[in-house]
């Protein structure tokens, strides 16, 4: 059974910095997860959520 570890696609950091870090680490990427981010906005009394930002998630399996 391999091992996995998630890598997120930090803050400055680009797509392939992060996989470059997960290659120094062992790891070979085999799926891409994207989270939308949302924020509350209070309009007319109401909570209205609106996106702002995409997370990037690389799931990794240890390359032997």
């Amino acid at each position: 059974m391999s091992a996995k570890k998630r890598f997120a696609v930090e803050e400055n950091e680009t797509i392939s910095e992060c996989l470059a870090r997960m290659e120094r680490e062992g790891y070979k990427p085999v799926r891409r997860i994207e989270k939308p981010v949302f924020i509350e906005e209070k309009k007319k009394g109401k909570i209205e959520y609106k996106p702002v930002s995409q997370k990037i998630i690389f799931e990794g399996i240890k390359v032997t």
